[in-house]
């Protein structure tokens, strides 16, 4: 009898804690309640992501801690492929990812126009406002965009601090940089494409520092790991338009890596989010991206993942306002709005990447 009731008041307890886990978030609606029950019972949230699977492993065992009863099946690929696999199934009406979370800002903006579900996250008022489009599309994290170098064969005085400054380091050396500069391929990279065309806003020079940046001769890449490793072992030299979230974390055991801020302006990406509104697990889906946006989802991105925090409430200086006492003025968010969806036109699109191609000599 006793062996009985022991057996009882533990599952009772393994209930109860269960329970406790998915509780409400505080400060959330009441009723909110509703949605994770819901997605308890669906079990399972389908993600579509560019965030290397390693970054975001913390976050995805914070969730299901935090929601024991959902599972979340990670995707992880680039912007072109997750781009095309998902809309390639929204056509054909197949399964698909309950929630898009891509680094690829624009072409990730494109799909919310015609795809995301309309949500309110409970979150949306500890964001920046220009990180939030129509309740449809949110960015989550703001990472500032850099160069990196290697710092046993670039030292002192050549250590680019603009982007005219590297123009103009490598044009002044070209035999040096010979094929030792790399860059995103920007017709194989959703992101690297988006930040070209940011560039090109920002620098009236831009398609003459281009020129003098390839004068040497360009090596594009459609993977940011794989230039990180060009210029870790010396196979390159520089690269830039690096996503520094990556760069730092590598940094930390890589004593070959080096980063540079630029000066002049310092583009911020901030990864892209949607919830499908033909998600099949739509309530887990709403607790993961709710999840991603809290503090706590934060705070796991900016000290575990090395992904800076959107928020100004995070605990250490990897949040927006630690970035901006490090790089003051010099930080250009790029906002989620239609801003984003203009050189996806198919015209214009083709007309930068000829240009593009003519100045980086490709």
């Amino acid at each position: 009898m006793d062996k009985k009731i022991t057996v009882l008041a533990a599952a009772l307890a393994t209930l109860f804690s269960a329970a406790a886990l998915g509780a409400v978030p505080q400060g959330y609606p009441a009723d909110y309640q509703k949605i994770v029950d819901a997605g308890t019972k669906e079990g399972k949230v389908v993600i579509y992501s560019t965030t290397d699977t390693k970054a975001a492993g913390p976050l995805i065992k914070g969730f299901e801690a935090q929601y024991p009863g959902i599972k979340v099946e990670y995707n992880d690929m680039n912007s072109t492929e997750l781009y095309n696999r998902y809309l390639s199934e929204q056509a054909s009406g197949g399964g698909s990812g309950d929630v898009v979370w891509s680094s690829s800002m624009d072409t990730a903006l494109k799909l919310a126009t015609e795809y995301a579900d309309e949500y309110a996250s409970p979150e949306q008022s500890k964001l920046p406002k220009w990180a939030v489009w129509q309740n449809k599309a949110y960015g989550t994290t703001y990472e500032p965009v850099v160069f990196i170098y290697n710092k046993r064969l670039i030292t002192g005085g050549d250590v680019p601090d603009s982007h005219t400054a590297l123009a103009k380091l490598i044009a002044g050396q070209a035999d040096k940089f010979k094929n030792k500069v790399t860059t995103y391929d920007i017709e194989k990279s959703g992101l690297g494409f988006m930040l070209a065309v940011e560039d090109s806003k920002h620098d009236k020079a831009y398609f003459k520092n281009l020129a003098d940046i390839a004068k040497g001769g360009l090596t594009v890449q459609s993977s940011t790991g794989t230039m990180m490793e060009r210029v870790s072992s010396g196979e390159n030299l520089v690269g830039y338009n690096i996503l520094g979230s990556y760069a730092e974390a590598r940094a930390k055991g890589d004593k070959a890596l080096g980063i540079a801020y630029p000066k002049d302006y310092v583009l911020v990406l901030s990864r892209v989010s949607f919830i499908s509104a033909e998600a099949e697990h739509s309530n887990a889906a709403k607790l993961w991206f709710d999840y991603v946006l809290s503090e706590k989802g934060q705070s796991i991105l900016a000290s575990q993942a090395d992904i800076p925090s959107l928020r100004n409430d995070i605990e250490g200086n990897n949040d927006i306002d630690g970035m901006t006492k490090l790089l003051g003025d010099a930080l250009k968010p790029i906002p989620v709005d239609e801003s984003l969806l203009e050189y996806l036109e198919p015209k214009k699109r083709l007309e930068f990447i000829k240009q593009w191609r003519a100045a980086a000599a490709k």
